[in-house]
């Protein structure tokens, strides 16, 4: 440097210090900013949820949830225009945005008792909240929504296949009633469809795993609802298959060892509901003969479903009893159709070689006739019989609309009944009012002779007589009383006469000896004394015991 140089300067700058009292609303500002991009960034959509009220919900406060984790908060509540219904406006999460699809189910939870349990009751404290069950099946994403009234039966995904069941009338099944595999608790009604009950009624059931793999294409289920009464030669037997099948109804299903070999029945499939496990039973039988029987006199008792017997086992059950009338005859019958499965007849194949119509004329050649019998005293329920009448008259098999003719016979009963009421109408036929009438033309005879003066005469007259026989009577007991009492004092002299007498005749057999004319004229002697003196004591003894025998002889004389 050199020396002419001027020498530097120096240069002070002023620096502006921040206050530290904005530290505070900056940190503020971005506490909220960083607050409201967390809550757009959860930010799910909005949702809507019709219910038919909004029983127990509030809005601001009342909750989506999903396994008791919060999705979404209840915004509005509104009513629909038409007054039918309420909307329900709520705010969900960005989470449970993947699970709003057209397959998710909403409904509110709250304490009630459905499909058998209580539940809801944690809402007493809590609150009302909506649930939400999404579906792990793919859906299309949906924001509007209908709710359910009542939650669904099965609330997880549980493994197993629902089945389709067409039965005639629901009877007493409910959603939630069980379903039971030889006994066990194996999966439950989940409902039923609307749209074909003018035909029948579709009843979804779920069967989970791993029960789901018993049941085949040819498997069978059948009501098991309530309790069955059974009344047998072993006595009253009840079969219930659970008290929650008594309560809510319940459907049973087997799978046969024959069944086995069909394919697994698929998801969907549809089978028969049968009305009991008898019908169920039943259906096995492929081969069905159609018969028709015409009884005379009244069927009550009788009804679709009655047992139809042969030697006392079953094979088969009446279809249907009807009231016609019948223009050729001019008169009313009643056709009893029933159906009747050889297949129980144990060893039958060959016999269905022939055809139905040729065994039933062999049969019927041999005296099959059909019979109304009694199948219980205490109900009243009657069964058809297929009996073997001894000496049947013959008869021709005739079908009639496919169905096979069977001529019947009186039953015992009927027999019974049939004669007692031949007897009343013999009863009915005697003439009451007339021997009630000759009757009374008798009493009122007998009554004026005994209140009559003819009557009052003879007994005024026999009650004389008896009297003077009294009299009379009374006269000779005065008279031969005398005589009786020296009849000891003669019987005592007639013996003391004997012995003197023996004496003499000893004296004389010394005498004279045995063979002289004296002792057998003495021999003579004693046997006439004997006689007298037996004629002696017999009279003695009659006057002692009839003192009027002098008189009128000795009792029963004169009938001798």
């Amino acid at each position: 440097m050199s020396e002419h140089s001027p020498p530097p300067t120096a240069r002070l700058a002023r620096r502006r210090r921040v206050s530290i009292i904005w530290i505070i609303p900056a940190i503020t500002l971005l506490i909220a900013l960083w607050l409201a991009w967390d809550t757009l960034s959860k930010r799910g959509p909005l949702v809507t949820i019709t219910f038919q009220s909004a029983e127990g919900l509030t809005a601001g406060q009342s909750q989506v949830r999903f396994k008791d984790i919060p999705l979404g908060t209840v915004q509005s509540i509104t009513l629909a225009p038409d007054y039918t219904h309420v909307i329900v406006a709520a705010r969900m999460n960005r989470e449970a945005a993947r699970l709003l699809t057209d397959k998710a189910q909403f409904w509110v939870v709250k304490p009630r008792l459905f499909a058998g349990n209580l539940s809801g009751f944690e809402t007493i404290l809590s609150g009302s909240y909506i649930q939400i069950l999404p579906s792990s099946k793919p859906g299309r994403p949906l924001l509007h929504f209908t709710g359910l009234e009542n939650p669904p039966v099965l609330q997880s995904d549980i493994p197993g296949h629902t089945f389709l069941l067409k039965a005639d009338r629901v009877g007493s099944l409910n959603p939630g009633s069980p379903i039971f595999y030889r006994g066990l608790d194996v999966g439950t009604v989940l409902g039923w469809d609307l749209g074909q009950m003018a035909e029948n009624v579709t009843v979804h059931a779920f069967v989970r795993a791993p029960f789901d793999s018993y049941v085949h294409e040819d498997s069978r289920f059948w009501n098991a609802s309530g309790a069955s009464v059974t009344l047998g030669a072993t006595g009253i037997r009840l079969n219930v298959e659970s008290m929650r099948a008594v309560l809510l109804g319940g459907i049973a299903f087997d799978t046969p060892s024959e069944a086995l070999k069909t394919p697994l029945a698929t998801e969907n499939a549809v089978f028969p509901l049968y009305a009991s496990e008898d019908a169920a039973k039943s259906a096995a039988f492929r081969r069905h003969v159609s018969l028709v029987a015409y009884f005379q006199g009244s069927v009550a008792g009788l009804a679709p479903g009655a047992p139809v017997t042969m030697l006392g086992i079953r094979i088969g059950e009446v279809i249907s009893v009807d009231l016609r009338y019948n223009p050729e005859k001019d008169a009313l019958e009643v056709p009893v159709h029933f159906d009747v499965q050889p297949e129980r007849i144990a060893m039958s194949a060959e016999a269905a070689k022939r055809g139905p119509l040729k065994n039933a004329q062999i049969l019927i050649n041999r005296g099959m006739r059909a019979q109304l019998a009694t199948a219980n005293l205490l109900t009243g329920q009657q069964e058809i019989a297929l009996v073997f009448v001894p000496n049947a008259p013959p008869a021709t098999v005739r079908t009639e609309d496919g169905a096979i003719v069977v001529p019947t016979s009186p039953g015992s009963l009927s027999g019974i009944t049939q004669s007692a009421a031949a007897l009343l109408d013999k009863i009915n036929r005697m003439p009451f009012q007339q021997i009630g009438e000759n009757l009374n033309g008798t009493l009122a005879g007998l009554n004026t002779m005994a209140n009559g003066p003819a009557l009052r005469d003879s007994l005024t007259s026999l009650q004389a007589t008896l009297a003077s026989a009294q009299h009379a009577i009374q006269k000779l007991d005065q008279g031969i009383s005398p005589t009786l009492a020296d009849l000891p004092v003669i019987a005592q002299d007639l013996r003391t006469l004997l012995a003197r007498t023996s004496m003499l005749v000893a004296s004389a057999d010394s005498g004279y000896g045995e063979n002289s004319k004296f002792y057998r004229d003495l021999d003579r002697l004693l046997l006439q004394t004997n006689d007298v003196l037996q004629s002696v004591r017999a009279l003695s003894d009659l006057l002692t015991q009839e003192p009027n025998a002098l008189i009128s002889g000795r009792a029963g004389a004169a009938a001798q």
